[in-house]
């Protein structure tokens, strides 16, 4: 993090990124003063209202965040910005999106946790829209002009106030990362608030040790589990926030979670916390081996929409086919359930040596019907373009062993299952019968 005072010491000069967290309610003239270099600017976590008008003097500016601030509206100054691809303005307090906002080059959307009921025409014509996170607003509708973005790969849209999904929606060509929970839309009986059957776990019964990891929606603990009458079990505990994440609500996930039953490919869920003394929310799941990690890691500026992996990363033929296989199967099984995952990457999934792999993380799962509507087929279609791309990712990173028929066989599979016309991709049934047909 920098200070104003190495600004205004001219200590910054020739930066490319500035990071200023520091009370601001006004836009400091000295950042001017690096025009000629900065690309990214922080302005999170202040009291920022407005942006100066000239804002594009920044010639060089490609990403803006100003998420934890007190716009309440998008300013208009950014569409003048030529350079501008990526914008977050997360947690907020904006109600007006103008469309003159929106700079030309807007790959990346993010207004995430704010107030806002309508989105201009103008936004469906970015062309090399990607990711737009929407999350925790009060839209009512989309605006149709977005059916123009053939480029747009992920779209979160939970907690708002949709009461259908636009079926332009489900067929845009490459989307492949789709959250539409809590929105008026969801009627499905399983909603948070519906019985479930899932145990009980109180937190009498759980002492809590080291904390193993923490995302947007909770914090993981490692625990103790001790009932009466038998010998403690070592297991994990997620507690989760309470406040709206960039994929949607947290206790959502945790509906998800518990609805998605047993599957050797999820991370078991024992059961719901219950009598934690601030009512906090929490599940209580198996503990997995330290031989997993993560297959790859979050998508950065960059890539935008793609993962990042190890650049030493590599695998046999049967450790990939290992793990295409497993993550076929978990999300075959989820759609089973009328459920999508909303986030099938590479990040959200554990493996070990052995090519045994966990799918995790149901911060954008959602539900849908189990009939086999055209909207259905189109939901679980776009999961199978996310499979698709992990696919390539893992063809691209074999070293051994897979023969030029399985290659063959694997890239016109995976080529289906990216073509750009939804219904006419494989199901997960077909995906699986491919891939076990594979030796």
């Amino acid at each position: 993090m920098n200070t104003l005072a190495q600004l205004r010491a001219g200590q910054l000069a020739g930066q490319k990124r500035l990071d200023l967290c520091c009370d601001l309610t006004e836009f400091p003239d000295e950042i001017f003063q690096l025009a000629d270099s900065l690309e990214i600017l922080n302005l999170s976590g202040n009291r920022l209202s407005q942006l100066p008008e000239d804002l594009h003097r920044l010639t060089r500016l490609r990403i803006l965040f100003c998420s934890d601030n007190q716009f309440t509206e998008l300013p208009a100054c950014l569409g003048q910005c030529l350079e501008l691809s990526m914008i977050g303005f997360k947690a907020n307090q904006i109600k007006s999106v103008p469309g003159a906002a929106l700079p030309p080059q807007l790959r990346w959307l993010i207004l995430t946790d704010n107030c806002i009921e309508h989105l201009p025409v103008e936004l469906g014509e970015r062309p090399r829209l990607q990711k737009l996170m929407l999350a925790g607003n009060r839209l009512q509708q989309l605006p149709s002009s977005l059916a123009n973005c053939e480029r747009l790969e992920l779209i979160r849209l939970a907690a708002n106030q949709l009461s259908e999904l636009p079926e332009w929606l489900v067929r845009l060509p490459r989307l492949s990362w789709l959250a539409y929970a809590a929105n008026p839309l969801c009627n499905d009986t399983r909603a948070p608030g519906a019985a479930d059957h899932s145990q009980h776990i109180d937190w009498s019964q759980l002492e809590l040790g080291q904390r193993l990891g923490e995302g947007a929606s909770g914090v993981i603990y490692q625990a103790q589990w001790s009932v009466s009458g038998q010998p403690p079990r070592s297991v994990a505990v997620k507690l989760y926030k309470g406040s709206i994440t960039s994929d949607g609500s947290p206790l959502n996930e945790m509906h998800a979670c518990i609805a998605a039953g047993e599957h050797p490919n999820l991370i078991p869920v024992l059961g719901r916390v219950t009598g934690h003394p601030q009512n906090t929310a929490g599940l209580v799941m198996a503990l997995i081996a330290p031989s997993f990690t993560n297959l790859a890691e979050l998508p950065s500026f960059d890539s935008c929409s793609r993962d990042v992996y190890a650049h030493s990363l590599r695998f046999s033929a049967d450790h990939a086919l290992h793990i295409a296989r497993g993550v076929a199967a978990a999300a075959g099984h989820l759609h089973a359930q009328g459920i999508s995952h909303g986030d099938v990457y590479g990040h959200n999934m554990l493996f070990n040596p052995e090519g045994e792999c966990l799918l995790g993380d149901f911060g954008a799962a959602c539900f849908h019907a189990t009939d086999d509507s055209p909207q259905t087929r189109a939901l679980q279609r776009l999961e199978v373009r996310a499979f698709g791309i992990l696919l390539g990712e893992l063809l691209e990173r074999i070293d051994s062993g897979l023969s030029d028929q399985s290659r063959t066989v694997l890239e016109d599979l995976q080529r289906r299952c990216m073509q750009p016309e939804v219904l006419a991709r494989p199901g997960f049934t077909e995906v699986n019968e491919v891939l076990r047909a594979i030796r």
